[in-house]
């Protein structure tokens, strides 16, 4: 059994309106040091498969298909084995 931890982020050509609001926010409250504030999508898949390269395999296509918009959205993804797993 492996884990995916997913980062989907918006493009950096792309305007992050929410992003800006919260560093509005963020700055209103004097941490006058935030420049920069974007805000994005996390998520941890649980992959029964028998290998890392299948799991990676996996991964990336429900990246593609799925939760990424390739047009505005970014991804990158970590794998690793679970605790306790004997694959």
């Amino acid at each position: 059994m492996f884990s995916a931890k997913i980062k989907v982020t918006l493009r950096k050509s792309i305007l992050d309106p929410q992003g800006k609001a919260v560093e509005h926010s963020i700055q209103s409250m004097g941490f006058s040091s935030i420049a920069d504030t974007r805000i994005g999508k996390f998520i941890e898949l649980k992959i029964d498969t028998s290998s890392e390269e299948e799991a990676r395999l996996v991964t990336d296509e429900i990246c593609r298909k799925l939760l990424a918009n390739p047009v505005m959205e970014d991804y990158s993804f970590d794998i690793s084995k679970m605790n306790g797993e004997k694959n």
